[in-house]
């Protein structure tokens, strides 16, 4: 029996964590796991990474498993209300919570701001109203808890370093 690897965070779990599944495990079988492990509350949801829905529970690992495994995030948020502001001018989106800072980065920096990718690429998703500049692998639940469920960022310049 293969095992496949499930790499995750969730709500109150920002560091990347780890769960080997078999192939033949339901997604029901890993939320459990995982719940447990952690303490989170039975209400909480499993989502892929960068979808929006709650994975189908009764669907097997196996089924979803790409070459490095399965990304999965855990949150009770069914979305994440997501504010990006850039030169003065602020938009909203709802996402699921298991989608990456990268994501949300590209749908408002270049589908909303009109920033071509080159820009786009100049620039960082920074939480307002601090310094934190999460990393473009992080899932919006780490930084955004239940039962507020939003998290606003500005699109500021990436630092550069001349020397």
């Amino acid at each position: 029996m293969t095992s496949i690897d499930v790499f995750y965070q969730g709500e109150g779990i920002r560091e990347i964590a780890h769960f080997e599944a078999n192939r033949e495990h339901s997604f029901a079988a890993i939320k459990i796991a995982i719940i447990e492990k952690h303490g989170l509350a039975k209400e909480t949801l499993i989502y892929l990474e960068d979808h929006d829905e709650p994975v189908d529970e009764s669907c097997l690992v196996g089924a979803h498993a790409g070459q490095s495994g399965i990304k999965a995030h855990l949150h009770r948020c069914r979305h994440v209300e997501v504010a990006v502001t850039f030169n003065g001018e602020t938009v909203h989106h709802g996402f699921g919570p298991g989608t990456t800072v990268a994501r949300v980065k590209t749908w408002a920096a270049e589908k909303k701001f009109g920033l071509t990718p080159q820009e786009a690429g100049e620039h960082v998703l920074q939480i307002a109203g601090t310094k934190d500049r999460p990393d473009p692998g992080t899932h919006l639940g780490t930084i955004a808890s239940c039962p507020a469920c939003k998290i606003a960022f500005d699109l500021v310049p990436n630092e550069r370093v001349n020397g």
